[in-house]
């Protein structure tokens, strides 16, 4: 069944019909959301919640853009929510953790792969921490615009549409995380 006729469906109130959308968009949604998130909890709180709203809010849903944009942009907004608390939660225990001297979490994984040579290991280490410090070091929009353009390939067109703005906006944005992202890995580059 074509897309917008499983839509007209689910608004009819045809729970199968729902469970095929959520079938046709599960694996990119979830993807999307660790991605952004880099946490599988939350961002199994993220796929549940994003598809519990199109649930609810289905009837409200106008073709006036695809449903993938529609759908992303409840993504998007929920991720940008999960990073701000993220963010407050981080800086409220940076405080406590100053006094107890802190610490950090990658200090106890070990590497997985045991194959490869030592060096090689150390520097995909390092490139690791430097990149994942960089996208901490980016605004939660600036993170969200870089990882939909970057990780799932999304045009700045269709980023605009999914954060409520124009491509231009988008376009900015994605300029700034990128001066930021070099400038945190220019040595690496």
């Amino acid at each position: 069944m074509e897309e917008a006729a499983l839509i007209r469906a689910a608004q009819a109130g045809d729970d199968s019909a729902f469970e095929e959308l959520v079938h046709l968009h599960d694996q990119n949604v979830l993807r999307l959301s660790l991605n952004l998130l880099r946490s599988p909890e939350d961002a199994y709180d993220v796929y549940q919640e994003a598809f519990l709203r199109v649930y609810r809010n289905l009837d409200q849903f106008r073709f006036d853009c695809s449903f993938q944009t529609w759908l992303y942009r409840i993504v998007s907004n929920l991720c940008l929510d999960q990073l701000r608390k993220r963010k407050v939660r981080r800086e409220e225990q940076s405080h406590t953790a100053e006094g107890a001297g802190g610490w950090d979490r990658f200090d106890g994984l070990a590497e997985e792969r045991a194959e490869g040579d030592p060096q090689r290991r150390l520097l995909s280490l390092q490139l690791r921490d430097r990149i994942e410090g960089a996208l901490a070091g980016l605004t939660p929009r600036e993170r969200l615009v870089f990882e939909l353009r970057h990780y799932q390939g999304l045009r700045l067109r269709a980023i605009g549409d999914q954060l409520g703005t124009t491509e231009e906006a988008a376009k900015n944005c994605l300029f700034r995380a990128t001066g930021k992202m070099r400038a945190a890995l220019g040595d690496f580059l």
